[in-house]
């Protein structure tokens, strides 16, 4: 006991004494020799340690937003976890679909990465204060620290960060909610908080495994897709924009949209609906197309109806019914106070000339009802990369629905049901409407004997106006050779 109280006296000794060496170097040395030894003494602190410190800012120094490294940093650490940490904060993140981890105060996380341990801990630091500020600022600043080996800086430098943010901005892609946006007019963007698009939260359900179509050509869309959201340095050897135009033909009713919602919900991508007749003229267009980001869905649905697009490349006909063209014109830009003046030029440079590479990593659609309609321009191999068409449904479809709408892998009606499909034209659409049960008291086998009614009674529809077609024609045949005959 007399040792451990003579211990305890030396301590206290040596501690009085550097609080006094302290105090003595803080209030009587000059100012420019303090930071000259302050200088000397971290050198020499540095020599012994072996360890560097790399700190990220929360905030960037304009206006208060919050760095994008210091988020992707956190979704990244939000997948670290061990059961060492005791402490964690919940954050509400915008639009985030679930709510994020990560470290409380204090708290560390180490992390692997080819074989080096890096760590990185969340800690508070004082904030330099600013003279003016029109945002209440904090004496703290949050910050997340990373320590790590001097001899690994190359690598830190190298990869291990790259890896950090690159892996962090994709773990905020899954979560992120989203979203569907629409184009404004022209009008609003200049006004108070105006932008060029609205949107709204884009939750559609509509998956490739719901989809109903052939599942080889589901598997090859799906392969595309995936290859082409991997392609950015291909794309770059090859010099061309990161990007890839799909066109969707077929009927109405065969799924065009719901293929776009299925690709949104398989790639992460934000999809924006351009509506053409909102846009006034070519220059609007592009400014539109730069505000889009990258890993977005460029939508322009029913194309062949959005704008007068199909015949500006071809040779005009006779004048003789121009006055007649030139009256319905006139009313319709009466009744429009501002008629679109974009061109079919401008739509091309849009997606395939200069502007198509401001941004990386977009897909463009376009979708039709009559694919014949649209200048061969416009639906070219390296505008639009891939034609899907999308048409009646088949059995393999079928089943889908069948298994979507009944919970159904098998039925013995199975069978007469893609006899029906082989011989009648009937949308995913309609099939699907009517495997959907309309009362609680119906099963699934009632579903399946209400579609194959609707089968049969298309087929005859089909086959009566096949008749009429074929007398209307015999009719046609007969008055033409009697008039040759005249």
């Amino acid at each position: 006991m007399r040792m451990m109280g003579e211990m305890w006296a030396k301590l206290g000794s040596m501690v009085a004494s550097v609080m006094f060496m302290s105090a003595v170097f803080r209030d009587f040395l000059p100012v420019q020799l303090r930071n000259h030894v302050e200088r000397y003494i971290h050198k020499l602190a540095n020599f012994f340690d072996p360890y560097v410190q790399i700190t990220f800012d929360e905030h960037t120094n304009q206006f208060r937003k919050q760095s994008e490294v210091y988020s992707a940093i956190q979704s990244y650490l939000s997948t670290k976890f061990s059961a060492r940490v005791r402490r964690l904060k919940a954050h509400d993140v915008k639009n985030s679909k679930s709510l994020v981890l990560s470290m409380d105060d204090n708290e560390e996380i180490a992390d692997e990465f080819q074989g080096i341990t890096f760590s990185w801990a969340s800690v508070k630091r004082m904030a330099n204060q600013t003279s003016f500020s029109i945002y209440p600022q904090s004496n703290e600043k949050k910050c997340y620290k990373l320590t790590f080996h001097r001899r690994y800086r190359d690598i830190m430098t190298g990869s291990y960060l790259d890896h950090v943010i690159k892996e962090g901005k994709a773990i905020s892609a899954s979560n992120r909610q989203r979203k569907l946006y629409i184009n404004n007019p022209a009008e609003d963007w200049n006004s108070y908080r105006g932008t060029k698009w609205s949107h709204i939260v884009f939750e559609h359900p509509a998956t490739f495994e719901s989809l109903a179509m052939d599942p080889k050509k589901k598997e090859e869309i799906i392969n595309d897709l995936i290859k082409f959201s991997k392609g950015k340095e291909y794309y770059a050897k090859i010099g061309k924009a990161w990007k890839r135009g799909y066109l969707l033909y077929g009927p109405p009713g065969t799924g065009k949209s719901t293929m776009i919602a299925a690709i949104s919900n398989l790639m992460n991508y934000d999809v924006y609906d351009l509506e053409l007749t909102q846009v006034k003229d070519n220059t609007e267009l592009r400014k539109l197309l730069i505000d889009t980001p990258s890993k977005s869905i460029i939508v322009i649905e029913d194309i062949d109806c959005s704008l007068d697009l199909t015949g500006q490349r071809k040779k005009k006909k006779d004048e003789e019914d121009k006055e007649e063209k030139d009256s319905v014109r006139k009313k319709r830009e009466d009744q429009e106070n501002k008629p679109s003046k974009v061109t079919l030029s401008g739509l091309l440079n849009v997606i395939d000339g200069i502007w198509s590479a401001c941004g990386g990593e977009r897909l463009i659609v376009f979708t039709t009802n009559y694919v014949d309609k649209l200048d061969p321009a416009l639906i070219r191999r390296g505008r639009m990369d891939k034609h899907i068409e999308l048409s009646y449904c088949c059995f393999e479809a079928f089943k889908v629905l069948a298994r979507n709408y009944l919970g159904l892998e098998m039925h013995e009606l199975f069978e007469r049901i893609g006899r029906l499909l082989g011989e009648t034209d009937m949308t995913p659409a309609d099939v699907a409407e009517n495997l959907m049960p309309k009362s609680d008291v119906e099963d699934a086998e009632s579903c399946l004997k209400n579609l194959i009614e609707a089968l049969e009674a298309a087929k005859e529809e089909a086959k009566i106006k096949a008749e009429e077609e074929a007398q209307q024609k015999a009719e046609k045949d007969e008055i033409l050779n009697a008039e040759k005959e005249a």
